[in-house]
This record gives structure tokens, C-alpha cells and sequence, in this order.
């Protein structure tokens, strides 16, 4: 790995790591995810499935709020407290710095998501579950829509403030997904211009639900190999499509 993009990405990490939100929001979505034991003694049915559903759901939540809040304040934070042309004068080119930081902050999440789903699976574990490889597999689609969602974050942060930048990332998270609304949406137009306007949004907004596969883990089925496939390659272009106009934006922004 290029030296620049791995300092700036160890450096990265090291700040997420002592951020105090970050350890705030991990302790939320662990206690959240063995809330669930408690729902599932409230609820009829299946009470593995239930704790399961709501588990799942808690350390999704929370996570999405780590990546979001995280990135936004990535190229902000260096910006506003002038740090960025220090780090800039050394020999680190801006598409190294944006790189190392999308780098340091995925390294960030990694580590977040595997100790959610070490506590997780042991949780699991003690009440009687078995070891399901469907729920590891759900951590990985999770891990993928979570690159998703750094490299939005991410982009906004390279030209606009955090709250901007929150309001954007937000607002793009839950567009991704309701798109499976959209080819509904699409049915109801009548003009020709705005039948191609919504089909060229369709394939520029992200399909975040593409990741979602909570649904089948907690019923016990499984996306088919293909279809995991198609969603890994989705995450991977889609994730540097953004990560080359976050580059592109912030080689062109000026400092002062």
C-alpha cells in the first residue's frame, strides 16, 4: 500500500478509535442487541427468531450511525482546523489523503462490526441458538453497505459542512432504501422526459436494500450465490464510483 494513503489511514483509525461517540454509539448497539432477549420474552412466536430480528436490527442501526456521524466530520475536521495543509506540504497527494481516510475509517467500522458480532454470536450462543452462517453473512453485507455509506458521507464532507453533510447522507441512507418502491414510481409517470429522468435517478441513487438480507437470515433461507455476487460487485463500483468524485471535488477545493 502506498505509504501516504497507510499513515493517513493508521492515523484515521486511531482518531476514531479515541472518539468517545464512537465508543458511546458501539455500547448502545451491544446493549440494544441484547435488549432483544427481553423483547423476545414479550412477544408470541418463535422467540430465537425474535431475538434474532430485533438483535440484527439494533447493531444495524447503530453502526449506520457510527459510519455517518464518523465521516462526516472526516475532511471537515482537517479542514477547519488547518491541519490539511500541513498534512498536504508533506509528500501526500489529496486522492492519497481522501483514500486514507475512506481507508482508516472502513478499518474503524471493521473493527466496530466484529466485536458487535463476536458479542452478538455469543449472545446467541447462551441462549440456546446454534452457530448460523447466515448471520455472518448478514455482517458482511453490512460491512459492504456500510463502505457505502463512508464514501457518501465522505463526498458530502469534502465540499459542504457537517450538518449539510448529515442532512445529505441521511436523507440518501433512506432513499436507498425504499427503492424497491421506485419501479412502482416509475409506472405512474406519463411524460416521456421524466420517464428517462427517474431511470437515469434509479441507477444513480444507491439501492441500499440490495444489502438487506435480515429478512432471510431470521426466516433461515439465503440469498442465492449469484444474487450475493451481483450485490459484493454493486457495493464495490458503486463505493468507487463515490470515493473518485469525492477525489475529483477535493482536488479542485481551495484552501485558505
Amino acid at each position: 500500500m502506498n505509504p501516504g494513503i497507510r499513515g493517513i489511514a493508521v492515523n484515521t483509525f486511531r482518531e476514531s478509535a479515541r472518539n468517545k461517540m464512537f465508543y458511546l454509539l458501539v455500547f448502545f448497539g451491544v446493549l440494544f442487541a441484547l435488549s432483544s432477549r427481553l423483547v423476545s420474552f414479550l412477544t408470541l412466536g418463535d422467540a430465537m427468531k425474535v431475538l434474532k430480528d430485533t438483535g440484527l436490527a439494533a447493531i444495524n442501526f447503530f453502526c449506520v450511525l457510527i459510519a455517518i456521524f464518523t465521516g462526516i466530520n472526516l475532511v471537515y475536521k482537517e479542514v477547519e482546523k488547518k491541519t490539511v495543509l500541513a498534512i498536504l506540504s508533506k509528500p501526500v497527494r489529496r486522492d492519497e489523503f481522501i483514500l486514507g481516510k475512506f481507508l482508516g475509517l472502513a478499518l474503524t467500522m471493521l473493527a466496530a462490526l466484529a466485536a458487535m458480532a463476536a458479542i452478538f454470536f455469543a449472545f446467541i450462543l447462551l441462549n440456546g441458538g446454534g452457530f448460523d452462517w447466515r448471520i455472518l453473512l448478514y455482517f458482511a453485507m453490512l460491512f459492504l453497505e456500510l463502505l457505502v455509506i463512508i464514501a457518501v458521507s465522505l463526498l458530502f464532507s469534502a465540499f459542504t459542512t457537517p450538518i449539510l453533510a448529515f442532512i445529505f447522507t441521511v436523507s440518501l441512507y433512506l432513499i436507498g432504501h425504499v427503492m424497491w418502491t421506485y419501479n412502482e414510481f416509475k409506472a405512474l409517470l406519463r411524460a416521456p422526459a421524466m420517464k428517462v429522468l427517474s431511470e437515469i435517478l434509479y441507477y444513480l441513487l444507491p439501492n441500499l436494500d440490495k444489502f438487506n438480507i435480515k429478512n432471510e437470515v431470521v426466516l433461515g433461507t439465503a440469498p442465492g450465490a449469484a444474487t450475493i455476487l451481483y450485490t459484493v460487485l454493486y457495493g464495490a463500483v458503486y463505493t468507487a464510483a463515490l470515493l473518485a468524485l469525492a477525489v475529483l471535488i477535493f482536488r479542485r477545493r481551495e484552501f485558505q
